[in-house]
C-alpha cells in the first residue's frame, strides 16, 4: 500500500489576508479623504478680548483688553437685544463719548454704546478684521 501525502495548501487564508489589507487601506484613503478636505474649509479663531460692563444709565461701556489680533481688527459693531449692528466708532463719536475710537483699537481704550439701555437686553460685539472674516467677540445677556 502506497501512502499518498497531501502537500496542498488552502488558498483562502491568503485570499483573506489580501482582501483584509486592501479594505484597511481603502478605509484609511476614505477617512484621510475626509479628514484633510474638512481642515482646509475651516478658519483659525481670532484672539481679541474685550470686557462689557453697564453704567447706571444702562448704557454698555466696552473696554478693549488687547489680545494678540487686536492689530487686525478694523471695525467693532455692536447689537442690542437682537437688533441691527451698529458700527461702535460711529456711536461713539456722534455721542461725544470717545476720542480715539477707530481702528486701530488701543488697550485699555474705553466705548460706549448709543444711549439704548442694554439692561435686561443681549449684547452682541462683532469684529471685522483686515483678512476679511468677521467673529463675534463677545455675547452676554445683561
Amino acid at each position: 500500500m502506497k501512502l499518498f501525502k497531501n502537500e496542498e495548501e488552502a488558498v483562502s487564508p491568503v485570499i483573506g489576508v489580501i482582501l483584509m489589507v486592501a479594505i484597511v487601506v481603502i478605509l484609511a484613503a476614505v477617512i484621510a479623504a475626509f479628514v484633510f478636505g474638512m481642515a482646509g474649509s475651516t478658519q483659525t479663531t481670532k484672539n481679541v478680548a474685550t470686557t462689557v460692563t453697564m453704567d447706571d444709565n444702562g448704557t454698555a461701556v466696552i473696554t478693549i483688553q488687547g489680545g494678540a489680533d487686536l492689530g487686525q481688527v478694523q471695525l467693532i459693531m455692536y447689537s442690542i437685544g437682537g437688533g441691527g449692528f451698529l458700527n461702535v466708532t460711529e456711536t461713539a463719536q456722534a455721542h461725544g463719548t470717545a476720542t480715539n475710537a477707530s481702528s486701530p483699537f488701543e488697550v485699555g481704550e474705553t466705548v460706549y454704546t448709543a444711549d439704548d439701555s442694554v439692561d435686561n437686553q443681549r449684547l452682541v460685539l462683532r469684529a471685522s478684521f483686515q483678512d476679511g472674516s468677521d467673529q463675534v467677540i463677545f455675547d452676554r445677556q445683561f
